[in-house]
């Protein structure tokens, strides 16, 4: 299992893999009004998304802190590969 940041378009995202398959599971993206990062989660949590944050850094740490791969049983005990690969 794989937990990286990979580059798109409006931002970054948080990928978990298995080498097969993958899932997004957090972001962040620039808007007009400074980074909106998210997390994911299986329900309703709005705490686990935030908007106008200062910079992509303050956005990743917003969704790391979550540890969404825990919501996974192969991703759990994982760590962040600190690279934000372009593929």
């Amino acid at each position: 299992m794989e937990l990286f940041w990979v580059n798109w378009s409006k931002g970054i995202k948080l990928i978990l893999s298995d080498g097969e398959n993958r899932e997004e599971i957090g972001g962040v993206r620039k808007t007009k009004n400074g980074f909106d990062a998210w997390a994911k989660t299986f329900g309703y949590d709005p705490g686990r998304a935030i908007k106008g944050l200062n910079s992509v850094e303050a956005g990743r740490e917003f969704v790391e802190s979550f540890q969404p791969w825990d919501l996974y049983d192969l991703g759990r005990g994982l760590v962040v590969d600190a690279e934000i690969r372009n593929d």
